[in-house]
C-alpha cells in the first residue's frame, strides 16, 4: 500500500473522529491494508467510544504486536481490561507500561502525533485500581504511596493521589484512568498538506517602475509610485518590532535620542519622509534614522513551551486585557509467559550521580503507628511551584534560610539564585519569604492545615540596562509574539521602560520583552493602586 494512500485514509479517519463519527472513522481505518501501531490504536479508541470493548482489546493486541514498547498502549489496554473484569491481565499491563517508561516520570507523545502525556503516577494509579477490585486494599495503598516518589510533573498528580488515598481508606473502588475520548494519533500536518496538488510556477506578474535607477528586486503587483523614493510594500506585520542599532548614534536634533552601537530598540512608529522612525530605548522615546537599524533576532526561551494562543491575549481573572501596542499602519504479541518486572525494580531504582535531583520518599514504614503519628505532627508538607511542582516534608521549626537551602538542593540550584514567596489566605499578593523581613521566622508561620504552598523563582540579574523598579506577576502570561515576555505567577519582573499606558517593557529570567501591565503589581506597593506613567517617570527622576 502506498504511503500517500495510508496517509489520506488516516487523515480522513481522524477528521471523522473529531466529528464523533466513530463508525465512519472505523470504515476508513478498515480500508488500510497495512495498518500501523498508531492507526490500530485509533481503531481501539473508536471501539471504546462505541462501547465495543472486546473489539477494542483485539485492536490493542495488534497494536502491541506492531510496537511492543508502546507504554501508552499498555496503559490504555489495562483500563479496558478492568472494564471487562480481566484483573490479572490488567495488572500485568500496568507492570509492562511502567517498565517501558524506562524510569522516565513522563513521556510526551506529541512528536508521534498523540496530544497526550503519560505520567508514571497514572500507571501506578491504575495498578492501585486493580488491587481495589481484587479487595487487596493494603497493596493498593502501598502502590499509591510509591507514586509520591516520582519526580514532579504536574497534571494534577497531588490532588488525584490524595483523593484516591481517602477513597481506599473508605474501601471505595477507584475508577481507572485512560487516554481521553477523541485523543488519537494524528498524521503530521506537513505530510497531509503535501497530498494536494501544488503550483510551483505561480502566476506571472509585471513590474513597471517610474523611478530612475530603481534597484528594487522584489515581486509585487503594480501600484502607484511615490515621487522621490520607492518603498516596497510588505504583506502583514513583521515578525518582530525589536531592532538592533548598527553603530553608535548621537542625537542631532529635537526629538532624537542617543543610542550606543549594538543596542536593541523597540520600533514604535513608522518611517516618516525624512527617513526617521520613532523607537523606545531604555524607557525613553525618540527618533532614529531607519538606515541605522536592522532586525534583531528574538529567540523563544528553551525552558518555555510554545503555548501561544493565535487569537488574542489570555484573559486574567476579573480583568480585561489591553489592546496590543501598534502603530497607525503596520507594514509481535507480548510474551505473556515471561515473568513481568516487579514494582520495586520499576519504580524504586536508585538515581545515578549524573541525574538531576528527583523526589524522594520514605519506603514502606516498619515502625509502629504511634511513632508515625508523632513524626507527622512535628512536620509539615511544603509544596513549591517552580518550572515543575515539588513537595518536601520539613520540621515545623525550620527557618526560612534552612528552607531555602533544602529547596535549592532539591531543585539543583544555588541558594543565592532563588527567591521564595508565599500567598496569604484570601490575598493575591505574593510576599517574599526571607530572614531580613521576618527575623527568626519559621515555616510554621506560613502554613495552613499542616501544609504550605510557596512560589520559587530563579533570579538572573540584568547588567546592561537600567532597572527602574520591580513588579511581581499576578498571573501566568504566555507570549503572543516574538517581542513578548514570558513569565509565570509569582516571578519578579525588572521594569526597563514603558511602551504606553497599558504595556511595559521588562526583564525576567534572562529575557527581555513587553507585557500587559495588568498582569503584575508593583512589589511593596498597593495591589489596588492602578499603574500609571507618572510612577515610572518619578522613578526615572
Amino acid at each position: 500500500m502506498l504511503y500517500t494512500e495510508l496517509l489520506k485514509l488516516w487523515d480522513e479517519s481522524v477528521q471523522a473522529m473529531d466529528a464523533k463519527d466513530w463508525q465512519g472513522a472505523l470504515a476508513k481505518l478498515d480500508q488500510i491494508s497495512e495498518p500501523t501501531s498508531r492507526t490500530l490504536f485509533n481503531a481501539a479508541s473508536a471501539h471504546v467510544a462505541l462501547g465495543q470493548l472486546s473489539e477494542a482489546l483485539r485492536a490493542l493486541d495488534f497494536t502491541m504486536a506492531k510496537d511492543e514498547r508502546l507504554a501508552v498502549g499498555f496503559f490504555q489496554r489495562s483500563a479496558v481490561m478492568m472494564q471487562v473484569d480481566r484483573l490479572e491481565e490488567a495488572l500485568t499491563d500496568c507492570i509492562w507500561a511502567q517498565k517501558h517508561m524506562r524510569e522516565n516520570p513522563v513521556i510526551d507523545y506529541k512528536q508521534l502525533g498523540l496530544r497526550f502525556k503519560l505520567y508514571s503516577w497514572q500507571v501506578l494509579y491504575n495498578a492501585a485500581a486493580v488491587y481495589c477490585r481484587m479487595n487487596q486494599w493494603d497493596q493498593a495503598h502501598d502502590v499509591l504511596l510509591s507514586a509520591t516518589q516520582e519526580r514532579g510533573g504536574g497534571g494534577g498528580r497531588g490532588g488525584n493521589i490524595e483523593v484516591a488515598l481517602d477513597n481506599i481508606a473508605r474501601r471505595e473502588v477507584l475508577e481507572p484512568l485512560a487516554v481521553p475520548e477523541g485523543v488519537v494519533f494524528r498524521p503530521r500536518k506537513q505530510d497531509v498538506e503535501q497530498l494536494g496538488h501544488r503550483d510551483f510556477l505561480g502566476k506571472p506578474k509585471v513590474i513597471q517602475s517610474l523611478i530612475p535607477n530603481d534597484d528594487f528586486g522584489g515581486f509585487e503587483p503594480l501600484r502607484m509610485q511615490k515621487p522621490g523614493f520607492y518603498e516596497p510594500q510588505m504583506d502583514g506585520t513583521p515578525d518582530s518590532r525589536y531592532m538592533r542599532v548598527k553603530g553608535p548614534y548621537m542625537a542631532r536634533g529635537p526629538g532624537q535620542i542617543t543610542v550606543p552601537g549594538g543596542g536593541t530598540v523597540f520600533l514604535f512608529g513608522e518611517e516618516d519622509r525624512d527617513g526617521m522612525v520613532t523607537v523606545i530605548y531604555d524607557g525613553q522615546r525618540g527618533l532614529l534614522p531607519v538606515s541605522m537599524l536592522e532586525p534583531a533576532e528574538v529567540k523563544t526561551p528553551k525552558n518555555k513551551k510554545d503555548k501561544r494562543v493565535p487569537s488574542g491575549i489570555p484573559l486574567p481573572p476579573g480583568l480585561q486585557p489591553p489592546s496590543r501596542p501598534r502603530a497607525q499602519h503596520s507594514p509481535a504479541a507480548l510474551p505473556r509467559d515471561a515473568p513481568p518486572p516487579s514494582y520495586n525494580t520499576a519504580t524504586h531504582t536508585q538515581p545515578s550521580a549524573e541525574e538531576p535531583p528527583r523526589y524522594t520518599a520514605n519506603p514502606a514504614s516498619e515502625q509502629s503507628d504511634d511513632s508515625a503519628q508523632g513524626a507527622e505532627s512535628s512536620s509539615l508538607v511544603v509544596k513549591v511551584h517552580y518550572t515543575y511542582t515539588v513537595a518536601l516534608s520539613v520540621p515545623l521549626d525550620t527557618t526560612y534560610q534552612q528552607l531555602r537551602e533544602q529547596v535549592a538542593h532539591k531543585l539543583g540550584q544555588e541558594v543565592s539564585h532563588i527567591r521564595l514567596r508565599h500567598k496569604q489566605h484570601g490575598s493575591r499578593v505574593l510576599t517574599p519569604l526571607c530572614e531580613d523581613m521576618t527575623p527568626g521566622g519559621t515555616v510554621q508561620e506560613v502554613a495552613e492545615a499542616g501544609r504550605a504552598t510557596l512560589w520559587c523563582q530563579r533570579e538572573d540579574p540584568l547588567q546592561s540596562r537600567t532597572i527602574h523598579y520591580q513588579m511581581v506577576a499576578l498571573y501566568d502570561y504566555v507570549a503572543q509574539g516574538p517581542e513578548d515576555l514570558d513569565f509565570s505567577e509569582g516571578e519578579t519582573i525588572d521594569i526597563l521602560g514603558e511602551v504606553n499606558e497599558e504595556w511595559l517593557e521588562g526583564h525576567c529570567a534572562g529575557n527581555i520583552g513587553i507585557f500587559p501591565s495588568c498582569f503584575a503589581y508593583r512589589e511593596n506597593g498597593d495591589l489596588n493602586q492602578p499603574w500609571s506613567l507618572s510612577s515610572l517617570q518619578g522613578d526615572t527622576l
